[in-house]
C-alpha cells in the first residue's frame, strides 16, 4: 500500500510540475508579448514626436494629424475596463496575446462594485478560461475562423461569465490539450474554485463552438443557479 502512495504521489508530483511549467511559459509569452508592444510603441512614438514637431507653426495640419493619431490609438489593442484592476490586469494581458495569434476576440466585461470572490481567485478562474480558449483556437486548421468571446456582468443578481470559443474535433477533443495532464489541472483548477465560492459551471459544446459558463455568488444575492437557454445567451452579448 505504501508503495503505491509513493507512486500515486510522484505521479501527482509529475502532473503539478508539467502544469506549472506551461503555466511559466505561458507567462514568458505574455510578458514577452508586451515588451514587444512596449517597444514598437515607443519607435513610433519617436516617429511622431519628430512629425509633430515638423508640423509646429502648421496648426491646422497638426491638428488633423492629431486626430488621426488619436483614432489610431483607439483602434490599436483597445482596453478593457471592468472596474476591477486585477481583473482588467489579467483580462487585457490574455486578450493582447490572443489578438497576436491572429484570434478575432469580442469582450465585454462590467463588474459590480463588490463581488464575493476575493480578486486572486476570480483572476485564475478568467485565466485559466481564456488559456483554455486560445488552445482549442490554436488547434484549428489553417483557414478555419478562430474566434474568442468573452462577457463577464451581472446575470439575475449573480455573476456571470461566459467565454465562447471555436474549437477543432468532438467535446472530449474540446476538453483536451496538446500539452497533455497540466491542462487537465487547469479546468480542475476552474472547477474548484468555482465550487469553492459556492458557483457553478456549466460547459456546452455545439457546432464547433465551444462555451464555458459561470455563476457565483454576488454579496447582496443568495445563489441560486439558473441559465437560461444557451442560444439565447450567445445572442444578448454577442
Amino acid at each position: 500500500m505504501k508503495i503505491l502512495d509513493a507512486l500515486f504521489a510522484r505521479w501527482m508530483e509529475g502532473r503539478v510540475a508539467k502544469y506549472q511549467s506551461a503555466l511559466m511559459a505561458r507567462h514568458c509569452e505574455e510578458v514577452q508579448h508586451i515588451y514587444a508592444t512596449m517597444r514598437a510603441w515607443r519607435h513610433d512614438y519617436h516617429n511622431h514626436i519628430q512629425a509633430m514637431l515638423a508640423l509646429v507653426d502648421e496648426p491646422d495640419e497638426l491638428r488633423a494629424y492629431l486626430s488621426a493619431l488619436n483614432d489610431d490609438l483607439a483602434r490599436v489593442d483597445p482596453v478593457l475596463k471592468t472596474g476591477n484592476l486585477m481583473v482588467d490586469a489579467i483580462l487585457n494581458s490574455k486578450l493582447s496575446l490572443i489578438r497576436a495569434h491572429g484570434v478575432a476576440v469580442s469582450a465585454r466585461a462590467a463588474l459590480p462594485p463588490e463581488v464575493r470572490v476575493p480578486p486572486v481567485d476570480l483572476c485564475a478562474i478568467v485565466g485559466n478560461l481564456l488559456d483554455n480558449a486560445l488552445e482549442a483556437c490554436l488547434r484549428q486548421g489553417e483557414g478555419q475562423e478562430r474566434f474568442i468571446r468573452v462577457y463577464m456582468g451581472v446575470l439575475k443578481e449573480q455573476l456571470y461569465i461566459s467565454v465562447v470559443n471555436t474549437m477543432a474535433g468532438g467535446r472530449a477533443h474540446a476538453l483536451r490539450s496538446e500539452k497533455g495532464e497540466g491542462h487537465g489541472l487547469g479546468l480542475g483548477r476552474v472547477d474548484g474554485l468555482v465550487s469553492k465560492h459556492g458557483g457553478f459551471v456549466n460547459r456546452q459544446q455545439e457546432e464547433g463552438v465551444f462555451a464555458t459558463e459561470i455563476l457565483l455568488p454576488l454579496p447582496s444575492a443568495p445563489f441560486a443557479p439558473d441559465f437560461p437557454r444557451r442560444r439565447e445567451r450567445m445572442v444578448y452579448w454577442a
